[in-house]
């Protein structure tokens, strides 16, 4: 969120591919792959504009409350999905880690700078941890996948969409990316 500006604008990058391998993703048969994939691109766009350089751009007040809003409604979205589908539980995690960024940026916008000042310590602490177990169990599940015997579609005729380590990949750059705006809260 505040570091260096070129690492800045490697996140920024990093965020805004995730987002659009993300919305590309939308374009799934599967009906709950699109919802996840809506919600991820989401997730991976805010992430890009809450990572763009403060010396390049320094939104005032107010862009970090709607932030706050969005994020909030997304979470309360991804908690009402995870009654039927557990790993929309992430999403809500991942949500709330948005809502807890923006919040604290609301609070203290002056009072970054890659210097660790702000933030409530337990709570950037318990989200630090969260996403790296996250991030070390996708990395190790993005380890090649045998296809699953008698599970639908062949990988030869699976569409670019549906391709389960094209979902692992986003996430895990994400997980990465948020453990990166974490650290430099």
């Amino acid at each position: 969120m505040h570091g260096a500006v070129a690492s800045s604008w490697l996140l920024v990058a990093l965020c805004a591919a995730a987002g659009v391998s993300c919305l590309l993703r939308t374009h799934s048969a599967v009906e709950e792959q699109r919802r996840t994939a809506g919600d991820e691109a989401l997730m991976g766009f805010g992430m890009a504009a809450m990572a763009v350089p403060t010396a390049v751009l320094a939104p005032p007040r107010w862009a970090w409350l709607v932030f706050t809003a969005v994020f909030g409604v997304a979470a309360l979205r991804a908690l009402w999905a995870a009654r039927t589908s557990p790993p929309h539980l992430h999403h809500s995690v991942g949500a709330l880690a948005m809502v807890y960024m923006a919040a604290v940026m609301a609070v203290a916008p002056g009072a970054h700078g890659g210097h660790g000042s702000s933030g409530v310590p337990l709570v950037t602490g318990t989200l630090l941890l969260y996403f790296t177990a996250y991030v070390l169990r996708a990395g190790a599940r993005l380890i090649p996948v045998a296809a699953v015997a008698g599970g639908g579609r062949s990988a030869g005729t699976m569409g670019w969409s549906d391709r389960p380590e094209v979902a692992r990949a986003c996430r895990l750059s994400m997980g990465i990316a948020m453990l990166a705006m974490l650290l430099t809260l």
